[in-house]
């Protein structure tokens, strides 16, 4: 099984030779309209914080759908405004909570989900990325994700960007009250491990700056240090001219098979030796927000 999928992806992936001397971002900036699609409102969390930072997320209802429905049913009751980034730990993640943690919850919210760490193949378009993974016997792309699987599951991994809901010792799952974001190198050890939300489109260099915490584990250690929230909203609840429009590649089209090849082997002028290979969190999928 292992070998058909990355023989299928060595096909999928191919372009060619001449492709693979245009450097990664030369092929993103090139890429014609049609290698991009539209992030739909209703799966666009906005983020603003106190002081006018704006933070875009993209939901995964495909890999985590009930945690997502509470993030859903939170952002729509207003319960993070005036919410805060509560921990910033380097080189690992970015923390934030609702404004009271003790507060009504809405209506439909489910205080504990299951645990939505990985999902069945089938219906996913898998493709291998076609080398070696240090944390699943294969990684690939599947729903425009980047995913680990082990040919019958598939699971989000833990990149960079990446949110998740944070939670207690098992068997707890987290509701979403509490969510993450990876700032640093990849946790892949994460995987399977937590439910993941969504990934950051914009802003997550305005995530990645922020003061680190001096707490164990990177928490703020006085509440005045918290990165304050203004509010977070669902996209499709503003008003239609004033909804953004961000993009993200599409993974089955040329250019991100330029993309993951050029990525793999640069072949660029600046580079003397191609390295032949690429971690998966080594290929994020390029995104956009379009003015």
């Amino acid at each position: 099984m292992h070998a058909r999928f990355v023989f299928l992806s060595l096909i999928l992936f191919s372009v060619p030779a001449h492709a693979a001397v245009s450097s990664p971002s030369e092929i993103v900036a090139h890429a014609p309209q049609s290698a991009w699609r539209k992030v739909a409102p209703d799966r666009l969390l906005l983020m603003t914080t106190a002081d006018g930072k704006r933070i875009m997320i993209e939901l995964a209802p495909e890999f985590a759908p009930v945690h997502v429905a509470n993030v859903v049913r939170l952002a729509r009751a207003h319960a993070w405004d005036d919410g805060a980034v509560i921990r910033v730990q380097d080189n690992y993640v970015v923390q934030w909570r609702v404004r009271d943690e003790k507060a009504a919850l809405p209506h439909g919210f489910v205080e504990h989900p299951p645990a939505e760490y990985d999902r069945p193949v089938p219906g996913t378009g898998f493709r291998s990325l076609g080398y070696p993974d240090s944390y699943a016997p294969m990684a690939g792309i599947a729903a425009g994700w980047g995913v680990g699987s082990d040919g019958k599951r598939i699971w989000p991994a833990q990149c960079y960007g990446a949110v998740g809901v944070a939670r207690d010792m098992p068997p707890d799952t987290g509701d979403g009250r509490e969510l993450y974001v990876v700032n640093g190198e990849a946790p892949r050890q994460l995987d399977r491990n937590l439910a993941v939300v969504g990934r950051v489109l914009v802003g997550m260099e305005e995530l990645a700056a922020l003061p680190r915490g001096t707490g164990p584990l990177g928490f703020y250690t006085d509440v005045r240090q918290n990165i304050q929230i203004k509010n977070v909203m669902l996209a499709a609840d503003l008003p239609l001219v004033e909804q953004p429009n961000v993009q993200t590649m599409r993974t089955e089209s040329h250019s991100f098979g330029a993309y993951v090849a050029a990525r793999a082997a640069r072949k660029d002028p600046f580079f003397v030796h191609a390295a032949r290979g690429v971690a998966l969190c080594n290929v994020p999928i390029p995104s956009r927000e379009i003015r």
